[in-house]
């Protein structure tokens, strides 16, 4: 049996939808805002603080391993009710969670691994989100554009482990932009119209990949098309792709180039 622990956005319900047609027995821990997978039978909601209850439904479940999927975001700590392996374990999270969301679950899964619980990628059943190397658009990046790409590399081998930035914007071998706490997004954001820069997300260095994989979506082409973006730049298979086919259809509509690296 595998334990789903499910938080906010589109991911998790893919990944629900692909364990269910698998027929894999599973069970849900609701991380999500609202407790958006009340309705299905397997679901549990439990509070964050309370890792004994984690770990016993777990245990109590069989469970040979785990997976995270979605975003989950910070609880209001001060309101937890805790159980006692909560009261051991929160100050770490409590640490961590000054990082980043990312990091909470990075926090978790460190806890899971000290009580003896594995925990598989994100993407273990669904393999097919994650692209190879190869160039998914017709438009291709010139030799400029290439060069551009390498300094965007470069940069991110540089980063400490720590450091919140998964995406960055280059343009003429010069880093435009760099992704902080509040996701590629709001980076995009404070780009000029027509800013004809090119969008890197790779995984930090020493990433645990089981989670936090760079993700993109129609509404990261969308963004692109917005901010006169000329492409997507994705690591091979350390990337979750979704709306594949409707992605590479916007690409090519608008001129937009996707490589995989």
């Amino acid at each position: 049996m595998i334990g789903l622990f499910l938080g906010d956005t589109d991911f998790s319900e893919i990944v629900l939808k692909k364990i269910k047609k698998l027929k894999k027995k599973y069970f849900i821990i609701d991380f999500s805002k609202d407790n958006i997978f009340k309705k299905d039978v397997n679901s549990h909601r439990i509070s964050i603080g309370k890792f004994g209850n984690i770990i016993n439904l777990i245990k109590e479940k069989n469970s040979n391993k785990v997976l995270f999927a979605g975003k989950i975001a910070k609880p209001k700590f001060s309101s937890l009710r805790l159980d006692l392996k909560g009261i051991y374990y929160m100050p770490s999270v409590i640490k961590a969670s000054k990082l980043g969301d990312a990091a909470i679950i990075k926090s978790i899964i460190k806890i899971l691994d000290n009580e003896g619980i594995k925990v598989i990628s994100s993407i273990y059943f669904n393999k097919e989100l994650a692209l190879k190397a190869g160039n998914y658009s017709k438009l291709k990046p010139n030799i400029n554009e290439l060069n551009s790409i390498k300094k965007g590399v470069v940069y991110f081998k540089k980063l400490k482990s720590l450091d919140h930035v998964q995406a960055i914007i280059v343009k003429n071998n010069s880093i435009l932009a760099t992704e902080g706490k509040q996701g590629t997004k709001k980076m995009l954001s404070k780009l000029n119209k027509n800013s004809n820069g090119i969008l890197i997300k790779l995984p930090k260095p020493k990433q645990d990949l089981r989670m936090d994989l760079p993700t993109i979506g129609i509404n990261t082409l969308k963004d692109c098309k917005k901010f006169g973006l000329k492409g997507i730049v994705l690591k091979s298979k350390q990337n979750i792709f979704l709306d594949k086919d409707k992605c590479i259809n916007f690409a090519n509509k608008n001129k937009i180039f996707i490589k995989i690296i």
